[in-house]
């Protein structure tokens, strides 16, 4: 790899002022431990190493751009959400990242599964883990999804509106079958954070809402039926949030949806899930609770709100995800251009590499931040303040909106996005005619492929003209 000089001066002070969040590094081969996993270190070359690799044999091995999963740090954070939810049902999140091996390294750690499609679904029941071990989410579930998820005996439906209902009474009654369900409710709250990612306000497609009574209706009706036990109710007030603000009005409101059927019929339900969404740290300014602060108060609160209306406290859930999944994993690419543009009397540097908005959708859907570093030496040079771009013919294909790496930045170079390990791969496309890059598995020193990269050949398989 070549290591040339930035053509041009670059001012340093002329550079655009990046976000309030952004502080000019002291030193620009400093890791910021908060957003790396476990085992990431920079050694005395100024090279990173992951799981016991220099990231370099890594890029050699298997090209870039790539994600680079630390399987140590992975299962530590499984096994700290299981330790610290002792007692409750922690379901991993599949959506943000799912694969026939996580599938396994969740089983073994003890966690249950959550898929949202039947391709999840699939691949889970590839995995070794119980099916009975498994919650089936979505809110439009087809009949061929769930006369599947049915026959295989999963363990959870999470039903999010009538016609599902009425297409799983249906199933049962031609095949013998009979459904556990979770009602999935709308609790109102306005999760702060951004729109997309908010799942509990009323003006959205999920759930039931309770506010106009068609949460309590759809719960009465798989109550009657007998087809389906009605195990308890589903809240997901949204994702990458911070504190526990938003569960508590979420638990509020559902513990009193509880109270009020329990009073309507004459039964207690015995299970309450609060779904996911807790954040992670993408830059320094996230500061993301643990999972024994979260557990903590938590159980505070349902205990709380349970006593307020004398219920016996549930059995709990909580589904992580991008909590387990997003700070595991690197996305490693390779520095193609450096180009210094002019802009408002200053400049700015734009670096661009081999990846982009095919394999980090987040940053261009709803403006994610991530930060990013050089991976594969360290440098002495003043640091400038950079966006990373992809090689995507869109201006708004941008991985890294504001960085700071040194002046002498140059192609050849290494470039590690860390906490991608959350629907980086899991949304990933195959824009401009783009394979998708590969996941590897690091640990000690090993290195393990959980998905191979795709290759031209793929695309053209599913291309049948001429």
């Amino acid at each position: 790899m070549t290591h040339m000089h930035v053509a041009g001066a670059i001012h340093a002070d002329a550079v655009q002022a990046g976000p309030q969040w952004l502080t000019r590094p002291a030193d620009v081969n400093a890791l910021d431990r908060a957003v790396w996993s476990s085992t990431v270190t920079r050694g005395d070359d100024g090279a990173l190493r992951v799981g016991g690799r220099d990231v370099r044999e890594i890029a050699a091995a298997e090209g870039t751009p790539v994600y680079v999963l630390d399987e140590l740090d992975f299962r530590q954070r499984a096994r700290a959400f299981r330790d610290a939810f002792a007692g409750w049902h922690v379901y991993y999140a599949g959506k943000s990242f799912l694969s026939r091996t996580i599938g396994r390294w969740i089983s073994e750690e003890g966690l249950y599964l959550d898929v949202a499609t039947g391709g999840e679904l699939t691949v889970a029941l590839r995995s070794p883990i119980d099916p009975a071990r498994i919650a089936f989410h979505g809110n439009n579930k087809t009949l061929d999804e769930l006369r599947f998820a049915l026959s295989r005996g999963v363990g959870r439906i999470v039903v999010d509106s009538m016609d599902e209902i009425a297409r799983i009474e249906a199933l049962c009654g031609d095949h013998g079958w009979h459904a556990s369900v979770l009602v999935r409710v709308t609790t109102g709250v306005e999760a702060h954070t951004h729109e997309y990612i908010a799942t509990a306000h009323e003006d959205q497609k999920f759930g039931f809402s309770i506010t106009n009574g068609q949460a309590m209706v759809a719960m009465v009706r798989c109550h009657m039926s007998e087809h389906i036990t009605l195990l308890g109710i589903h809240s997901h007030i949204g994702s990458q949030i911070f504190d526990t603000a938003g569960f508590e009005v979420a638990a509020r409101r559902a513990t009193k949806l509880l109270a009020q059927f329990t009073a309507a019929t004459g039964a207690q339900l015995p299970e309450l899930d609060l779904g996911g969404g807790f954040g992670i740290a993408y830059t320094a300014d996230d500061s993301p609770e643990s999972p024994d602060a979260l557990a903590r108060e938590l159980r505070e609160i349902v205990e709380h709100e349970c006593r307020g209306y004398g219920l016996a406290v549930p059995t709990m859930s909580v589904e992580p995800g991008r909590a387990i999944s997003g700070p595991t994993t690197l996305a490693l690419y390779e520095v193609g251009t450096v180009k210094v543009v002019d802009i408002d009397g200053g400049q700015r540097v734009y670096v661009s590499v081999d990846g982009g908005m095919s394999d980090n959708i987040r940053p261009a859907l709803y403006g994610a931040e991530y930060t990013a570093t050089i991976a594969s030496r360290a440098s002495a040079a003043e640091p400038v303040l950079c966006r990373v771009v992809g090689r995507h013919c869109e201006g708004g294909d941008i991985l890294v909106r504001d960085v700071f790496l040194p002046r002498d930045i140059a192609p050849g170079d290494l470039i590690a996005v860390p906490a991608s390990g959350a629907y980086s791969r899991a949304m990933a496309s195959n824009y401009n005619h783009t394979p998708r890059p590969p996941v590897i598995s690091v640990r000690d020193g090993r290195l393990t492929t959980l998905i191979r990269r795709e290759t031209i050949d793929d695309l053209l398989a599913l291309d049948v003209g001429e």
